[in-house]
């Protein structure tokens, strides 16, 4: 008689668990300046680790692949070995029994076509390409590099105001940041190696809650250059522009068509995430570096577009992306139904809605959607769903956004696709019909969605609120000359606006609706750029050094996050929704940063880039 076992098949099988859970986060730390072939290689031996050894194609030939791979990262292959590489991953593709082989055949021949730049750079040249070498995650992975270890020490040191300083020299709006930043900073943090990414964003939302921006000089402008460059638009990209020219000595002129200066960061994010006193102490701290003059409520056309060409010596156009698009389906047009930019916007200059009683449902999946929903809910809303086409886990919102609002009381309606807005009488909204959806094959890096054999659902409403995107007002700019492409404004990398000599653009209406901090870095792009146009090269020095590195303190240590109020209270008003860290908090979480800036290739020669 045969008995059965509730113990593991293999003893080690938990122990194996652990370790790769370890292995993962290394994957997740590789720096940014990996050569490809080398990760290739790598990845290709844990998948010749997997293999139970049954078929030839994974058990010979992904061993045999991964040293070829290595071959050519030594720069000792030649044309031969690629033939030999194409071969085997093409049988391990076509030929192995299951995933393990025929998926790691198939992610070799991908990498052949993407890198067919760096293999060619290995064997015709016998080097990497440019660009390939490690550098700090932080500061690489920060659009705008700011010099993350530095500020970590010194608040650390309990200098606060050196460490928004120190933002500063990168990143003007160091408030803004630390509210709103979705922070890729932490993405490739090598203190994932030991246990957790560091919290970067709430270390220097820690420094400008004990050293507030508009209480911290900013630095002394250099000479004056007798040079005007107009800014159009006062957003992120804007005002980042403006605060660097004028810290170079130019004079600058800065236009804005709304009331206050913010763009999206005030018409477009919520009080309660970002407290519109705070945005203000970034922005008085902006203008009060140098020659810097405000013109608000000025709405530039295309003849004061002529005009600003040749009155300055160069014209920064960065206007965002504040239109809000709109649904193509049958009632879109209905009493009761807006973009989220309509309702964000009017908040921005204080006009709170009031959706007392009223059933709200906000359609779309991304950040401003939920912005949508919690505002709603603090609106006095009896319900507030988010109607989304795709799966929950598909959201492009960050998660922590998603789980506040969820906390709150927004109910998610997944894969249901918008067909059309149902109203009464009087053409207003009753209800939202939408067709059911399941998931199917991944597009574009993503799961695309089919119409599912499923009847309509009917999802009762009294507003309708539309968040599926942004656009750029391009109309003026283009009647001035400037080309549009696909509704965003053509530019080359170096942000000169297309068919001009003196004219710059970039942001949000450049680059599309992206983040906080992208909007900054292309300010800060166009300004360098701006001043080496105009015959100067200009170096900044925001006066601070960082302080001597401390031994690493390598004990596994938890992630300190920031603290929310508790949903049931915070859901009731607009106030802020995170709490500040305490002084203790604050100096555990600094004191797990390695400061890879002293530490490993931080001080190699050619080890660590030095952002300007």
């Amino acid at each position: 008689m045969s008995t059965s076992s509730i113990a593991p098949r293999s003893a080690d099988d938990a122990r194996v668990s652990a370790g790769l859970d370890a292995y993962a986060r290394r994957i997740e730390a590789t720096p940014p300046g990996t050569c490809p072939i080398a990760v290739q290689a790598a990845l290709l031996e844990a998948a010749a680790a997997q293999t139970c050894g049954k078929c030839a194609p994974c058990r010979d030939g992904l061993p045999q692949l991964a040293k070829l791979l290595h071959s050519v990262g030594r720069c000792e292959a030649d044309e031969t070995t690629m033939d030999q590489i194409r071969m085997l991953a093409t049988f391990a593709h076509d030929a192995s029994d299951c995933a393990i082989g025929y998926v790691a055949g198939r992610v070799v021949l991908d990498g052949l076509e993407a890198y067919a730049s760096e293999y060619e750079k290995h064997i015709k040249e016998r080097f990497c390409q440019k660009g390939v070498g490690q550098t700090l995650p932080c500061e690489t992975k920060c659009p705008a590099h700011v010099n993350v270890p530095a500020y970590i020490a010194l608040v650390g040191e309990g200098d606060c105001a050196g460490a928004v300083n120190m933002v500063r020299k990168d990143n003007p709006f160091p408030t803004a940041c630390a509210f709103v930043c979705e922070h890729p900073c932490e993405a490739g943090c090598r203190r994932k190696l030991i246990d957790a990414a560091i919290n970067i964003r709430g270390i220097k939302k820690y420094a400008v809650d004990q050293a507030r921006a508009d209480r911290v000089p900013t630095p002394a402008p250099s000479a004056a250059t007798g040079r005007r460059i107009a800014v159009v638009g006062g957003g992120p990209s804007g005002l980042t522009c403006a605060y660097f020219l004028a810290l170079m000595g130019h004079e600058v002129d800065v236009f804005e068509a709304k009331k206050s200066f913010g763009g999206m960061m005030r018409y477009g994010i919520p009080a309660y995430r970002f407290p519109r006193e705070r945005l203000d102490e970034d922005v008085a701290a902006i203008l009060s570096a140098g020659a810097i003059n405000a013109h608000l409520g000025v709405r530039i056309d295309a003849a004061a577009m002529e005009k600003l060409s040749k009155s300055h010596d160069a014209v920064y156009v960065a206007i965002g992306a504040d239109e809000g698009k709109k649904l193509d389906i049958e009632g879109a047009d209905s009493r009761g139904v807006a973009s989220a930019v309509e309702l964000l916007g009017s908040i921005g200059d204080g006009d709170y809605p009031d959706f007392t009683g009223k059933r709200v449902v906000v359609i779309g999946g991304g950040n401003v959607a939920m912005d949508c929903a919690r505002t709603s809910v603090r609106a006095g809303a009896a319900e507030v769903s988010i109607v989304y086409r795709r799966r929950v886990e598909d959201m492009t919102a960050l998660d922590e956004e998603i789980e506040s609002a969820i906390a709150e009381g927004v109910e998610m309606i997944a894969l249901e696709s918008p067909v059309r807005i149902e109203a009464d009488e009087q053409g207003r909204v009753r209800a939202l019909i939408t067709q059911p959806q399941m998931i199917g094959p991944v597009r574009g890096g993503r799961p695309a969605p089919l119409n599912a054999s499923k009847p309509e659902r009917r999802i009762e409403a009294d507003i309708v609120l539309v968040a599926v995107g942004q656009a750029v007002v391009v109309d003026p700019f283009e009647q001035f000359g400037m080309t549009a492409e696909r509704g965003r404004f053509a530019a080359d990398d170096m942000l000169a606006a297309e068919g001009f000599d003196n004219v710059f653009t970039g942001g949000d209406c450049q680059t599309g609706p992206a983040t906080v901090i992208r909007a900054i870095a292309a300010g800060k792009v166009a300004a360098r750029n701006i001043d080496n146009f105009l015959g100067y090269d200009h170096k900044l020095n925001c006066g601070v050094e960082a302080p001597a590195p401390r031994p690493n303190n390598r004990t596994p240590t938890g992630r300190v996050s920031i603290a929310e109020r508790p949903a049931r209270e915070r859901k009731l008003d607009f106030d802020a929704v995170e709490l500040e860290m305490s002084a203790e908090e604050a100096a555990q979480e600094c004191g797990r940063c390695l400061r890879c800036d002293f530490f490993g290739c931080g001080t190699q020669v050619g080890g660590r880039t030095q952002y300007e």
